[in-house]
């Protein structure tokens, strides 16, 4: 069974569009997308700085946009049962990709997920990562530097959320203490940590009275915060809202994965890293990346390949 992997919020660039920006297929999500962005996205891309592509409202609606618009060029092929999750706000594609949501209305509580987080998270959030540190030895240095785990994924890969101060020191003592590598990533909020817990009800009062469908018969949908099924898109909606707050288990989402049968992954990007990971956690799935494409006809030819 083929799972389809779509990616969180990461660096992004002018180029994330390219595989499928002239395709026909893809444009309905390209025009849902500039309806929220207030430009189109192509566009967006080619005249923002890296910076300004940062920016937490506008990174969450290219990164959904991403996702969405190669699925919408794959869409026709995917006639067989096939697994669908998220990475942080990747879930809001992967409820789409399920059938929950349109595009449009996916893209939509996408922007109202990012306004609620702006509005709550504060001006001096950052997330940054460290590599290589088991949970014990890293929970003192969270203590310490007021931070907290924001994301748990494979081979000690630790995403950790706080002030951009905190995570910065937490970073720098986590190499002292032998960390295989840290750093900080682009995004300037302390996503899935308390510090965003006042978004929760909002955003749940948002989804809840959101227009949605079951999930369609030929998707199976994965909680990307810890890979439970979700059967029911009503009774996971206040865990999806609350997601912002909480810590995402990626590891034991890709896990439930392999239990489940998967043998072929492809991460729907933006970039390759969720292909990555779930190459290196279990190497006999077969994981690529649709941004390792050159055309979207060798995309749709691996589609179609068993």
């Amino acid at each position: 069974m083929l799972a389809l992997l779509c990616g969180g919020q990461g660096t992004l660039s002018d180029t994330i569009f390219d595989l499928v920006a002239d395709q026909p297929a893809a444009e309905p999500i390209f025009a849902a997308a500039a309806a929220v962005l207030g430009a189109d996205p192509r566009d967006f891309v080619r005249t923002r700085t890296a910076d300004e592509l940062s920016v937490n409202r506008s990174s969450q609606i290219l990164t959904v946009t991403s996702a969405l618009a190669i699925h919408a060029c794959i869409a026709d092929l995917l006639t067989e049962q096939t697994a669908v999750t998220g990475y942080s706000v990747g879930e809001m594609a992967a409820w789409s990709i399920a059938g929950v949501w349109t595009a449009e209305e996916a893209l939509r509580l996408t922007d109202i997920r990012a306004r609620l987080m702006d509005r709550v998270a504060g001006s001096d959030g950052r997330l940054g990562y460290v590599r290589g540190l088991d949970r014990t030895a890293l929970q003192p240095l969270l203590d310490k530097h007021r931070c907290e785990i924001a994301i748990r994924s494979p081979d000690l890969l630790y995403v950790v959320g706080g002030t951009e101060r905190d995570v910065i020191d937490l970073c720098q003592e986590a190499s002292m203490q032998g960390a295989a590598r840290v750093g900080l990533l682009a995004v300037k909020i302390a996503s899935h940590t308390s510090r965003l817990e006042a978004a929760c009800e909002p955003l749940r009062r948002a989804i809840a009275t959101s227009t949605r469908a079951s999930v369609t018969a030929q998707r199976l949908l994965f909680a990307g915060d810890g890979g439970e099924r979700i059967f029911s898109a009503s009774e996971a909606m206040a865990r999806l809202a609350c997601q912002v707050a909480r810590p995402i288990d990626w590891a034991a989402t890709l896990e439930a994965l392999s239990e489940q049968g998967v043998d072929r992954v492809l991460d729907l990007g933006p970039g390759h890293a969720l292909a990555e990971m779930m190459q290196a956690f279990v190497p006999s799935i077969r994981s690529y990346a649709a941004d390792g494409f050159h055309t979207i006809e060798g995309l749709r030819n691996w589609i179609s390949s068993k």
